[in-house]
């Protein structure tokens, strides 16, 4: 029976597939052939279907559904060919497991495949069909990986994009400040200098003022003078008991000198002015001896615009996977340390659940017991201070007081990172190791308090804080831990230390 495709192409006469079909006027098709036979001897030209007259003798052809025929005749030869042995031409319902290939009932017995394992059709494909999606299943699972990659990498380029923005924009509110510094205190030095200049234009002004008063009147007199000088004998001498009283009662003041210090102090405002510039720009910035690294931070940390503080945030924020990015809710500083001194304050206020420490690059730390690299770390939690690290147990460390400021001092070179209490100058702990990796700072913290980077206040030795006194102090008790390069980590990894809350 034909399919409802093979009826649609059907003539209404022969009921078989068009053969060079022709379109009548009444839009119904037949072959060609078909309705030239169904005309011959008839006076009228009729549709066979609905008897409508057809005005056209010869019909025209109607070659969209020729094609379509032609089409559906191919692939129907092609669909039969497959299921029919091509040598045999019998139905293949047999499946050599030797060649491999689908066979008919006569192969079975012939020679080419005497010996061999045969199985129905129908099980061949359904073991085949499972054998190749088990082979499939690799490049499934690559191309969904590949997929999931495209994504990521998707994100990091408008991530890139977004940091791009955020970095430059905070670059230009620095600069900003910087430049409205600049321009106040050049405007508060012209200022200063356009006041002196009238302070001592005044004075001058006065002094002058004053001069050409007493050179008026001298010149008075002189004139006056100088006319009776002019005259004649008898009026001169008649005049001159006056004029010599008058040059006498006229008192010769002190030469004027040339007046000191009267000159714009041109050294006072351009010298070192450069220096002095920079010298009080310095009270408007500070310097931070740690910067948090952003791409290191765990989704969950919101960190400051200045990079020097970070807390826990109520969203988990959208961004890419990337190798550097950290686990439970932790960043690292954006310098690593492999040799020399190095410290730094951090300001822990009312955080409640926080790690403070350093830690080598690669480190991981999804669980305690799933460390994968180093750690060194003092932990504290519902009041209680524990000190931790990869080769050490977590030790609960006799800190009485809560601390507000811890200061960490890495000593690389002489193996020996040290926490003290900067606010009372107290010594809390000290780790003893041989370190071989570039140590990082690390900063952990479960709660929405931040934890802030103290920055570096000048004293006299650069900020850095000398411990080796605090060994003796009497705020507290020296605690260390020696950790050999031979200890058991996997002893040690306790899971004691939790970050839930």
């Amino acid at each position: 029976m034909a399919s409802g495709s093979e009826n649609d192409l059907s003539c209404p006469v022969c009921c078989d597939i068009f053969q060079d079909p022709v379109l009548l006027t009444c839009s119904h098709s037949f072959c060609k052939v078909c309705v030239e036979t169904w005309w011959r001897g008839k006076l009228t030209q009729k549709c066979p279907v609905c008897k409508a007259v057809s005005g056209q003798k010869n019909p025209p052809r109607n070659l969209a559904l020729k094609n379509l025929c032609e089409a559906f005749l191919l692939e129907r030869d092609q669909r039969g060919s497959e299921d029919f042995c091509s040598l045999h031409s019998e139905k293949l319902k047999l499946f050599c497991l030797d060649h491999q290939q689908p066979v008919c009932v006569i192969c079975r017995d012939s020679k080419t495949h005497t010996g061999h394992r045969f199985r129905p059709i129908n099980e061949a494909t359904q073991d085949h069909r499972e054998e190749l999606k088990k082979t499939l299943k690799p490049l499934q699972d690559k191309l969904k990986l590949f997929k999931q990659v495209k994504g990521n990498w998707t994100q990091t380029a408008e991530h890139i994009k977004d940091q791009t923005r955020h970095t430059e924009k905070q670059i230009k509110e620095q600069f900003k400040k910087l430049h409205q510094f600049l321009q106040e205190e050049e405007e508060a030095r012209i200022t200063a200098l356009r006041e002196e200049e009238e302070q001592k234009s005044k004075e001058m002004k006065e002094k002058i003022e004053a001069l050409s008063r007493e050179i008026s009147a001298l010149s008075e007199t002189v004139r006056v003078t100088e006319e009776e000088l002019r005259a004649e004998d008898v009026s001169f001498l008649q005049k001159y008991k006056a004029a010599v009283k008058r040059v006498q009662q006229r008192p010769l003041k002190d030469d004027p000198q040339l007046v000191s210090g009267v000159l714009i102090d041109m050294a006072k405002h351009l010298g070192n002015l450069t220096f002095n510039i920079w010298n009080k720009m310095k009270e408007m910035v500070c310097y931070s001896p740690v910067i948090l690294d952003p791409n290191t931070a765990n989704q969950e940390l919101i960190l400051s615009e200045d990079l020097t503080s970070v807390r826990c945030g109520v969203k988990t924020l959208k961004l890419p996977e990337n190798p550097e990015r950290l686990d439970r809710c932790s960043v690292l500083g954006s310098n690593g340390f492999d040799s020399g001194t190095h410290s730094w304050d951090v300001e822990v206020g009312d955080n409640t659940s926080w790690f403070l420490g350093v830690a080598v690059k690669s480190f991981r730390w999804k669980t305690v017991k799933e460390m994968k690299s180093g750690v060194w770390v003092v932990h504290f939690k519902q009041g209680k201070y524990k000190a931790f690290s990869r080769t050490s147990p977590p030790t609960v460390l006799p800190v009485k007081k809560k601390l507000k400021t811890i200061r960490i001092n890495l000593d690389w070179d002489g193996g020996q990172l040290t926490f003290s209490d900067p606010d009372t100058n107290t010594h809390i702990l000290t780790f003893t190791h041989t370190f071989h990796e570039k140590l990082f700072p690390l900063f952990v913290t479960f709660s929405g308090c931040s934890l802030k980077i103290l920055p570096v206040v000048s004293n006299g030795n650069d900020g850095h804080h000398d411990d080796s006194d605090d060994n003796n102090s009497d705020g507290g008790k020296y605690l260390q831990f020696n950790n050999s390069d031979d200890t058991d980590d996997s002893a040690n990894n306790d899971d004691e230390v939790s970050d839930s809350d």
